[in-house]
């Protein structure tokens, strides 16, 4: 079993919601014949406008939506990049191995339905600093568990990347799904879980960003807030 992850870019006329509705309508359901494996569209839409703010952009312009698909082999992916290729301006992508260090059991959606808050997806480079082991021990081992205890995260998979699939695909290392509740996608607050704690707010920020530090260059980062459906 394979999982792989795409990143999609609506075509330059169709509006947010309505790439939303043409990823939802047709292509997942195009995509379900083909495999019967689970899953998992991300789109950037006007559920989560709010949020734009928190934006961050290193490739531009950044993708509009990822879609996950488990498979049996990646070797037998043609079809379904057929599928993404009629109904997208471009696609690109990655072969992933994905760790779940956060269950979302706190709101789980129905087959379809769409995630409650926003799902933070993050595209990661590995920094030339650090060797490869070095960088996941610090995100796997030391990060993951400060990421969970500063913010309002209820959903956490860490896909690293083992190749691109796509001759033109951006330069990527990870890329990180973290869910959040609806009130995070209106305040930093919320994300930071203190709601009327100013002051603990601005601990687990400063926690936050310097655990990110050690990890991430920020000026080769991607953070999109995007609405969640889990087709299963």
């Amino acid at each position: 079993m394979e999982k792989l992850i795409y990143m999609l870019w609506k075509p330059e006329n169709e509006s947010s919601d309505a790439f939303r509705d043409t990823m939802l309508n047709k292509v997942t359901p195009e995509l379900r014949r083909e495999t019967p494996h689970t899953i998992r569209l991300c789109v950037s839409d006007s559920d989560v406008a709010a949020a734009a703010p928190y934006r961050l952009e290193s490739v531009s312009p950044a993708a509009d939506a990822i879609i996950s698909i488990w498979v049996d082999s990646s070797v037998y992916r043609e079809r379904l990049e057929t599928i993404l290729a009629e109904h997208s301006q471009r696609f690109c992508g990655y072969l992933v191995t994905e760790s779940e260090p956060l269950l979302n059991n706190r709101y789980p959606a129905k087959p379809g339905a769409r995630t409650e808050g926003m799902n933070q997806v993050v595209f990661l480079q590995k920094p030339e600093r650090l060797s490869f082991d070095e960088w996941i021990d610090i995100w796997h081992c030391s990060h993951t568990k400060i990421a969970i205890e500063t913010q309002s995260t209820f959903g956490y998979r860490q896909n690293v990347v083992t190749r691109a699939l796509t001759p033109d695909a951006p330069p990527c290392d990870a890329i990180v799904e973290e869910n959040f509740p609806e009130a995070a996608i209106h305040g930093r607050a919320a994300f930071y879980d203190a709601e009327g704690k100013p002051e603990l707010q601005q601990e687990r920020e400063k926690v936050m960003m310097e655990s990110c530090a050690r990890f991430i260059d920020f000026d080769k980062i991607d953070c999109i807030p995007m609405s969640e459906y889990l087709v299963s």
